[in-house]
């Protein structure tokens, strides 16, 4: 199912682990597969056979073998539990996620509709912001983005984004200004309001995305009223 690669250089664009590979095949192609897995196997497989499965998967070290793991597993999304938590948790901090791509795609596709569920997790989520694994902190953040979208857990947001505002990782800064972004897309106003409170504590990668739905004229005006006095 490789394409070849040209002058893409896929390791540059997923930056991530030293080991990461890839076998430069489209998301389409993927989708597709493990959508061919699920239907082949939908009428004896559980998600815990699914998960099985992804254990299995996830620790290659190829990209896209990744993320055939992670697209299986969200077609069980109905019957997540809070008992598979820890086990995605684990795909983190083992390292077996170590790109923005994986965590990205495990924490939208499988965390975060966990979390729609059981908002009661968001306490494991919480502590997850002061974990030493750089992923486990931007799947703190990326794992609530589709809560938010749908209107839910607001306040630990902005809980989280507050945590990990002293995160130096440019990775976890864009995270965490995604989810500010998506938090105050209902909201611009508290989102504006929370900005200002707390403008000089935020990076600055961190305000320039959480803003990018404001007009350019208030944008510019948000910059320089969050920026820090010297």
């Amino acid at each position: 199912m490789a394409r070849p690669a040209g002058e893409f250089d896929a390791r540059r664009y997923f930056r991530g682990g030293a080991d990461l590979r890839f076998y430069n095949v489209g998301t389409g192609a993927m989708r597709a597969l493990a959508q061919s897995i699920h239907t082949a196997h939908r009428h004896e497989w559980s998600v815990d056979d699914a998960m099985a499965f992804a254990d299995a998967a996830i620790v290659d070290p190829h990209l896209e073998v990744k993320a055939v793991a992670i697209e299986l597993v969200a077609r069980y999304r109905r019957d997540f539990t809070p008992r598979l938590l820890p086990a995605w948790k684990r795909w983190l901090s083992d390292g077996h996620a170590a790109n923005w791509a994986t965590t990205d795609a495990l924490s939208t596709y499988v965390i975060g509709p966990l979390l729609v569920r059981h908002p009661e997790l968001g306490a494991r989520i919480r502590v997850w912001t002061r974990d030493s694994n750089m992923w486990v902190r931007r799947a703190a953040a990326v794992g609530l983005i589709p809560s938010v979208r749908q209107g839910l857990a607001r306040d630990l947001a902005y809980e989280v984004a507050r945590r990990l505002h002293d995160d130096d990782e440019d990775l976890i800064q864009k995270a965490v200004g995604w989810l500010l972004r998506e938090a105050g897309r209902d909201d611009p106003v508290r989102l504006e309001r929370y900005l200002l409170a707390n403008g000089p504590r935020i990076p600055r990668t961190t305000v320039r995305y959480a803003i990018e739905r404001f007009p350019p004229a208030r944008r510019r005006t948000l910059l320089a009223d969050t920026k820090e006095r010297r």
